[in-house]
C-alpha cells in the first residue's frame, strides 16, 4: 500500500468531553468569578478529525476509546461532522474530560482528566485500518500512557511497513516534559510530518527560537510545521526553514481550544489531496482561524 491524492486519512487519538469556560475577569481564589460555560465534543484526535472533513477529506475515519457514559454521544458527534467513528467502549473508565479556562484575550488553560483516552489498547488495534489510507495522523496524548503509548507504536509500525505516511501532533508542553524529549523523539523518529506548536518544539529541543527549534526537528522528521499562533507557521526540513506561512486575520477571536487541531486538519486535508507544504500550511491557517472564531474546538 502506498500514499495516494485522493485516498482516506486514518486519525488515531482520542475523544473528550470539553468544558469551555470563558471568563472575562481572573478567577477569584475562594469565591465565585462569572463566566460562560458550554459543554461540547473534544479531543485532540477527533477534533482534527472533523476539520479535516470539514475542509474536504471526504474519507476520515477515527479510532479512540470513549467510556459508556457518553460513547453514543460522542459517536453521532463524529458522525455529524462527517468522520466515520472506530470507538471502543470502556465500561470500566469514563470517557475523558478537559476543562478549558479560556481568558478575555481568548488564550486556554487545560485541566485534563484522561479517563479513556490511554486505555486505548493494542486489542483495539488491526492493520486493516490502514486499508484505503494514504495518511494516518496519531495524537501525541496516546503517547503519555504505557496502553495507549503501545498501540501508537503498533499503528505507526504498520504504517511504515505498508508504506503509508504518519504524522504526529506532540500534543502538550506540559505531558511533554513528564515523558522527556529523549523518549518521544525516540517513539516518532523518522514519520514523515511532525505538528507541534511553538512551546512543544521549545520542549523538545530546548531551543528558545521557534526557528532554530523547528530546523533542529525536522532532523528528526521529514516535515516539520511549527504553529506561531496569530504569527503563522514555520515549515522545515532537512535541517532548515523552508517556509513562512502568515496567519488568516481573525478579526474576533473568541476562543483558541482547538485551534491546532483544525490547522492539523486543514494541513493534513490539503495533503490528502495532493497539494504542497505551503499550500496545505494555508489551509491550515484558515481552519485554525475559523476555529478561534468559534467556542470549542469543532467546525460548527
Amino acid at each position: 500500500m502506498s500514499a495516494a491524492a485522493g485516498g482516506g486519512l486514518l486519525v488515531v487519538g482520542e475523544v473528550v468531553t470539553d468544558v469551555v469556560v470563558r471568563h472575562a475577569s481572573e478567577p477569584l481564589h475562594g469565591t465565585d468569578t462569572p463566566a460562560r460555560i458550554t459543554t461540547l465534543p473534544g479531543g485532540a484526535g477527533a477534533n482534527a478529525a472533523c476539520w479535516a472533513a470539514r475542509s474536504g477529506c471526504g474519507d476520515v475515519r477515527l479510532l479512540a476509546r470513549a467510556g459508556a457514559d457518553s460513547a453514543a454521544w460522542h459517536r453521532e458527534a463524529l458522525r455529524r461532522a462527517g468522520v466515520r467513528p472506530l470507538l471502543h467502549v470502556d465500561e470500566d473508565a469514563p470517557t475523558g474530560t478537559v476543562v478549558a479556562l479560556v481568558d478575555s484575550s481568548a488564550e486556554r488553560t487545560f485541566l485534563s482528566d484522561s479517563g479513556a483516552v490511554l486505555r486505548l489498547s493494542p486489542a483495539d488495534w488491526s492493520p486493516s485500518l490502514l486499508d484505503g489510507a494514504a495518511r494516518l495522523h496519531l495524537s501525541g496524548y496516546l503517547l503519555f500512557g504505557p496502553t495507549s503509548r503501545a498501540t501508537a507504536a503498533l499503528a505507526l509500525r504498520d504504517a511504515r511497513r505498508l508504506g503509508v505516511p504518519v504524522s504526529v501532533d506532540p500534543a502538550s508542553s506540559g505531558f511533554l516534559a513528564g515523558l522527556g524529549s529523549a523518549a518521544f523523539l525516540d517513539l516518532v523518529g523518522g514519520i514523515d510530518l511532525l505538528l507541534p506548536n511553538a512551546a512543544e518544539a521549545r520542549e523538545l529541543t530546548g531551543l528558545p527560537d521557534p526557528a532554530d527549534a523547528a530546523a533542529e526537528l525536522s532532523r528528526h522528521a521529514g516535515r516539520v510545521a511549527v504553529t506561531l499562533g496569530d504569527r503563522g507557521v514555520l515549515l522545515a526540513a532537512g535541517g532548515r526553514v523552508t517556509a513562512r506561512v502568515p496567519a488568516a486575520p481573525v478579526p474576533a477571536p473568541v476562543d483558541s481550544t482547538g485551534a491546532g487541531d483544525a490547522f492539523t486538519g486543514g494541513f493534513l486535508a490539503a495533503l490528502v489531496a495532493g497539494a504542497d507544504d505551503v499550500a496545505a500550511a494555508e489551509a491550515g491557517c484558515r481552519a485554525g482561524a475559523e476555529a478561534v472564531a468559534t467556542v470549542g474546538g469543532r467546525p460548527v
